[in-house]
């Protein structure tokens, strides 16, 4: 008798266990092939290696991407971690932090077809992205590459990819840092080649 009551509570407590929520069918909305291949978010760690009259300096750091938001790039100082630069790409802008010298550029789109090649645009830095982070993809890029061609020496070597979901929190810069011009930022980083 115990054990028929230990079953039919069994079966009680199973059938009480039902779930009570429906699948629907819905419409998803359909997406260009190109933006299909584009995964929504994408990480990697990076080595930005410049060469300089005496050598070559290089540093490491992480690369992330929210796909058609924004790209987020922190380079990061040997041994201690400390973040030296932060570059953020929008579709609209760029903003470059300079961390060790409290300085920043934020510049338009329309300011930055001075120094970039010609038909420069986010969604081709996302392709070089997602590009380098498939199989047999090109990992190592130029500053040609990426449309700097002032920066063509300069390499930038992408590994250790994920396509996990990640939080980007958009760079927020503070009355420390003194807003220079996109002039004289290229002008340092060209006089480093």
């Amino acid at each position: 008798m115990k054990r028929i009551a230990y079953f039919l509570l069994i079966a009680v407590v199973l059938v009480g266990c039902k779930s009570s929520k429906r699948l629907t069918a819905t419409k998803v909305p359909e997406v260009a092939a190109s933006e299909a291949a584009i995964p929504s978010y994408l990480a990697s760690r990076l080595q930005l290696t410049i060469p300089s009259k005496g050598g070559s300096m290089s540093v490491g750091g992480t690369m992330k991407m929210k796909s058609r938001e924004r790209v987020q790039i922190s380079l990061l100082m040997p041994i201690l971690r400390t973040e030296l630069a932060r570059i953020e790409v929008t579709p609209t802008e760029v903003l470059f932090v300079d961390r060790m010298n409290k300085r920043f550029v934020r510049a338009t789109k329309k300011e930055l077809k001075e120094i970039l090649s010609k038909n420069v645009e986010f969604s081709q830095l996302e392709k070089l992205l997602t590009d380098a982070s498939k199989p047999g993809g090109k990992t190592e890029l130029s500053g040609k590459d990426l449309g700097i061609p002032k920066l063509e020496k300069a390499k930038v070597q992408l590994y250790d990819f994920s396509t996990k979901e990640l939080s980007i929190t958009p760079t927020e810069v503070t009355s420390r840092y003194r807003q220079v011009s996109l002039e004289e930022l290229m002008k340092m980083l060209v006089a480093l080649l």
